[in-house]
């Protein structure tokens, strides 16, 4: 089967935007070229993983790769993905050069391309990322494994807003504690929260694509008596009252629903957002405000900003 590789040279703030387009025209996975990798400090135990050509990477902003099949529609599903990357000029995104080139790999190149960014990395203090096909040993006794599948995941789990969200749940979620995910993904939030002991999680996506992927990988790291995922739009319709929501989205969107989340939760319940960038760090910070949350605390990695916020 051919498939062909889009290739997007764009901002880091666009990064989350942009892969949400791409898996919603049907991408069979996405890789993340950003140049910060090359400097990151890397957990010692993982030294062999990181030995990461500079050639791969832009000298600056970030180039995103995702893999279409190469069919009939090919031509539509691509110019569908130009028009909506410029629409994000209307939400105030950034999206930089925005240089989109396109060329074809064969099943063999494409499986490849992209498994080859993708190996166990320690996220946190408790838990480490692993992709289905490697084989990994935990390094101490009390370290937490997640398996994913990256192919239709949503990326790995190691982007900054995701750690950040679950380092928040390591530090503020309870064993026993109800958990709700909005805008699951991948559904690693869920099970991050299921691992660390929440009496139930349920696990919300409106795009049907993520709904399976969470399925999949709530399955594969066997916290299905847990987590309970299902297709719906941000909280709408939900009744029931949970101690922690956490929400991995854009600003915009978590601003939609702050009203919601403050009646859901649980009297001193915890609110987590992430995935906001710099420029929208004080919208957000008064929009939680105005619902009545408390900043209980600011989270800062890279480019992007995490609140936790407490229902008082």
């Amino acid at each position: 089967m051919k498939w062909s590789e889009i290739s997007i040279h764009t901002t880091h703030e666009a990064v989350e935007a942009i892969s949400n387009i791409l898996h919603e025209a049907g991408a069979g996975g996405v890789v993340i070229e950003d140049p910060n990798d090359l400097i990151k400090e890397r957990d010692a135990s993982f030294g062999e993983v990181y030995e990461l050509n500079p050639d791969d990477y832009p000298e600056e902003g970030v180039i995103i790769k995702a893999y279409l099949p190469v069919n009939s529609f090919l031509g539509e599903t691509v110019e569908a993905i130009k028009q909506a990357i410029n629409n994000l000029l209307l939400y105030d995104i950034d999206i930089g050069k925005n240089k989109i080139t396109i060329s074809e790999v064969n099943e063999e190149e494409w499986a490849t391309a992209w498994k080859k960014y993708y190996n166990p990395v320690k996220i946190s203090e408790k838990f480490t990322i692993v992709p289905t096909w490697e084989t990994y040993e935990p390094v101490s006794s009390d370290e937490l494994i997640i398996e994913l599948d990256p192919g239709m995941a949503f990326g790995t789990g190691t982007h900054p807003t995701t750690v950040m969200c679950i380092q928040a749940l390591e530090k503020y979620m309870k064993p026993g504690d109800t958990v709700i995910d909005v805008g699951t993904g991948s559904g690693i939030l869920s099970i991050a929260a299921a691992m660390l002991g929440a009496k139930s999680v349920r696990a919300l996506d409106l795009d049907p694509v993520a709904v399976d992927s969470a399925r999949l990988n709530v399955k594969l790291n066997k916290v299905q008596h847990i987590v309970t995922v299902s297709q719906n739009n941000l909280l709408d319709h939900i009744e029931e009252q949970a101690n922690v929501i956490v929400a991995n989205i854009l600003a915009e969107i978590i601003l939609r629903f702050v009203d919601d989340a403050y009646r859901l939760l649980e009297k001193n319940g915890y609110f987590i957002t992430s995935g906001i960038i710099q420029a929208k760090k004080q919208e957000v910070k008064e929009g939680l405000m105005k619902a009545g949350f408390a900043i209980e605390e600011t989270l800062v990695m890279e480019d992007w900003i995490a609140f936790i916020a407490r229902k008082a």
